[in-house]
């Protein structure tokens, strides 16, 4: 009797999924916008602190490092403290870094307060994710992550529009202090509308050896490239912190396989399909958003003589690109393999990046315009069945582990990603330097090749995806 008046899982969104996915993302969009609505500010910082551009360019590197070392660690956060506790209390310490970066008196000060404020900021995208898979469940889950999966790539498109807004009419203080009232209506909000989830393993033991060797290390290599990617003599230097952070993480995978507790990150999470080829999409696709990121302002800029407001107006249309490619995704998640959409994205990613291959010929700003909506297209449609389907796999339990997992690589891929690219364009700069003003707008042609080389390594991981649509899966499962 019960078993024939049982409705089962929901499958439909309906509006408390939709109100707790809101409130979620309001934090995600809050934390990865502050990564990039500084860099707009650079300058003026510089300027405000009496700093050198290499010393304040650390406003933005503290901020990476500290999300690089947060990530790793929220998965056992969650499972120690709950979800819901763990995600209000990521937004408070964010708010709180936010209020005395706005208050910082000098370089210094500055820079130790991002740390505070990447250490929140950090964890606020694995967290909401794992909390709003566990919220849909896995029979929604594909359509829900497609709607909230925009926000990240919508945040690096508008934070220099938003950046340079604020610059024209307000002080640099208002950099932060604007984080202030969207966090702290993240926070209520999640406290009424965002159910509580139970610890998941009180008396899990911290992996202290993890923490020692994983997030250190990813810091320290992060640190090393960027340091490279600053093009200061001697190299020596950021080539062995470079080596010393890979050193470091390779004794990480060496404690992870032999540990018998639960590592930090379980590595043997990518032996499980499709987690390994899942994991292959997302290092390439943060890479691709960030590192694309780190470019196309720089060229707009220095390459095309624009100013911070005009150069962020030319890469909205990567935004609306992404929206629009998460409404299709929404739309055949169901009833579309994964493997398809995910290589249509990459295809729709290279097609995209073409253009900016042949700056030499200095392209007109229409043709830019549709490159760049072509580009957001295709990222619109990579994250989504990538997360979905990794989250649709997953027991409940290990949700926040998996999150974590799937964001660090996210980071990973974006952190390593804009540093090696800085070190090509930087190295390709010099080359061309003989050739005055024209051979700027050739080395970054040159370095845009890499990011279609990044393409190419994620359809070697795409092409292992499922070729099955989810709903082909169900009905033979069942």
């Amino acid at each position: 009797m019960s078993a024939a008046t049982d409705p089962g899982p929901p499958t439909e969104i309906d509006g408390r999924l939709l109100r707790t996915a809101f409130v979620l993302v309001l934090g995600t969009f809050m934390a990865t916008l502050d990564a990039t609505i500084v860099n707009v500010g650079i300058d003026t910082l510089a300027t405000e602190f009496g700093a050198s551009v290499t010393e304040i360019q650390w406003v933005t590197t503290a901020y990476l490092l500290a999300v690089t070392l947060a990530v790793p660690s929220s998965g056992w956060v969650v499972d120690r403290f709950g979800g819901r506790r763990t995600w209000i209390g990521a937004v408070v310490l964010f708010l709180a870094g936010s209020l005395l970066c706005a208050l910082a008196w000098s370089t210094a000060s500055l820079i130790v307060f991002r740390v505070i404020q990447g250490l929140g900021g950090g964890m606020l995208p694995p967290v909401g994710q794992a909390l709003v898979a566990r919220a849909a469940g896995p029979q929604r889950i594909g359509r829900i992550i497609s709607i909230v999966g925009v926000v990240p790539l919508l945040s690096p498109v508008l934070g220099p529009v938003i950046g340079g807004s604020i610059l024209a009419v307000a002080d640099w203080t208002w950099l932060f202090w604007v984080n202030l009232p969207i966090g702290l209506v993240a926070a209520v909000l999640a406290w009424k509308f965002v159910a509580p989830n139970p610890p998941a393993a009180q008396g899990t033991t911290f992996d202290v050896l993890g923490a020692a060797l994983l997030p250190p290390g990813l810091a320290v290599l992060v640190l090393g490239l960027t340091e490279l990617g600053n093009g200061r003599a001697p190299t020596s230097a950021p080539v062995l912190v470079g080596l010393v952070g890979v050193a470091m993480l390779a004794l990480y995978v060496v404690h992870a396989l032999r540990t018998r507790g639960v590592p930090l990150i379980d590595l043997r999470l990518f032996t499980r399909p499709p987690f390994g080829a899942a994991a292959a999409a997302l290092i390439v696709l943060g890479a691709s958003v960030y590192g694309a990121m780190f470019l196309l302002p720089l060229y707009f800029q220095i390459g095309r003589g624009l100013t911070p407001f005009a150069a962020g107006l030319l890469l909205a249309p990567q935004g609306v690109g992404a929206a629009l490619g998460s409404v299709i995704t929404n739309r055949t998640i169901d009833r579309v393999a994964p493997r398809t959409l995910v290589l249509t994205g990459i295809g729709l990613i290279a097609l995209g990046t073409v253009l900016f291959t042949q700056l030499g010929s200095v392209p007109p700003e229409g043709l830019i315009v549709a490159s760049m909506l072509v580009r957001g297209v295709g990222l619109g449609m990579i994250g989504a069945p990538v997360m979905s389907l990794v989250y649709s796999s997953m027991p409940h339990a290990q949700l926040p582990r998996a999150s974590s997992a799937l964001n660090l690589l996210n980071t990973l891929g974006g952190s390593v990603g804009t540093a090696v690219l800085a070190v090509i364009l930087q190295t390709r700069l010099d080359a061309r330097a003989p050739l005055g003003e024209p051979g700027i707008a050739l080395a970054f042609a040159d370095t845009f090749w890499w990011t279609l080389g990044f393409c190419l390594v994620a359809v070697a991981g795409a092409t292992r995806l499922p070729r099955r649509a989810p709903a082909a899966e169900q009905a033979t499962s069942g």
